[in-house]
């Protein structure tokens, strides 16, 4: 707590001052948090001073909440290119990154609890980004010349405390190695829903069963909030398991009302994971790069609207960076 009140401060997050007639403040709170290394070892506590951002008013308080996010197709897109060309993958954090940006609504909070008890009555005028509010950490930086990876990362740690992480390990769920040892993500979806210990079988689908939104029974409402959350759970997988991509976008068609039908199809894709949980996408080092595309589709697939999947995939050489699926009406020429 001392350390983020520290930071806080230092980066003149708030001034002090009094809640004018006209004005309300907001709350806040401390939220607890313990942040893990990539093998799943406790790394540090943390603390951080949240504001409660829900009770803001749309264009009273705020009026933008866009955040820019780098899309995953981006993401694998760079490491390929930095695989193929043997490039260097460096990670770096912004220590406090959310506290950086500017505020530039007029914004009152009350006082955080433990702090200022001389000054009762007044309230703080925030002048940054507090984690919370409706206004909105990682790098990773690549190329073939270290030395300039490390010039660009001290000229961010002039405007920013930056943390140089060494080589890229883990990302937005990916774990990044150099070898075919990339399994943690796969392993944490067996052991929470108790698959660890499955028969593992050689294919994600029964290719004997189709599936409709009426087979079996339906699930309780317990049961069908584990099933949306391991769907969920699978899809993010897919960015590194093309292999089950098909099989997880076949029963995410199912998440509004799943059945007992669908929760055994979901199992049997997790057995299919317990028998190769190391598998991945392998980027090989290759002086060249190709984009290809290639195209598959089946014939009114889908029991239910009795519409066509069709499958695109973009490859750059012969690694995966994007996987589009589609549902379309049957046109036959």
């Amino acid at each position: 707590m001392n350390a983020e009140i520290q930071a806080l401060e230092s980066n003149h997050t708030w001034v002090l001052t009094e809640l004018p007639l006209n004005k309300s403040s907001i709350g806040c709170r401390w939220v607890y948090k313990i942040k893990h290394r990539a093998d799943g070892s406790i790394e540090r506590y943390k603390a951080r001073l949240v504001a409660k951002g829900y009770t803001q008013i749309e264009v009273q308080d705020y009026l933008d909440t866009f955040s820019p996010v780098a899309k995953l197709t981006t993401v694998r897109l760079l490491l390929a290119l930095a695989a193929t060309q043997q490039w260097h993958l460096r990670q770096l954090e912004v220590n406090n990154a959310f506290l950086h940006g500017d505020l530039h609504e007029e914004t009152y909070m009350i006082l955080p609890r433990g702090m200022y008890q001389d000054k009762q009555g007044m309230v703080c005028k925030l002048q940054k980004s507090l984690y919370g509010l409706k206004q909105a950490n990682d790098i990773v930086l690549t190329g073939n010349d270290l030395t300039e990876i490390k010039t660009i990362t001290n000229l961010l740690d002039l405007a920013f405390k930056i943390k140089d992480l060494g080589d890229l390990m883990f990302f937005l769920g990916f774990e990044v190695s150099r070898t075919k040892a990339g399994i943690k993500y796969a392993l944490d979806i067996l052991r929470d829903t108790r698959m660890i210990g499955s028969k593992p079988v050689s294919t994600p689908n029964d290719y004997t069963t189709k599936l409709h939104q009426h087979s079996g029974s339906p699930l309780c409402d317990s049961d069908a909030s584990s099933y949306r959350r391991l769907i969920g759970r699978l899809i993010y997988l897919t960015n590194t398991r093309p292999d089950i991509t098909y099989a997880v976008q076949n029963l995410s068609q199912f998440v509004a009302r799943p059945t007992t039908a669908h929760q055994q199809a979901a199992s049997r894709i997790l057995r299919y994971i317990k028998s190769s949980p190391g598998a991945g996408l392998i980027f090989p080092a290759s002086n060249t790069l190709q984009l290809k595309a290639f195209s598959d589709s089946d014939w009114a697939g889908c029991l239910d609207t009795r519409r066509s999947i069709d499958k695109i995939k973009y490859i750059s050489e012969i690694r995966k960076t994007n996987t589009k699926n589609f549902k379309f009406l049957n046109y036959p020429i």
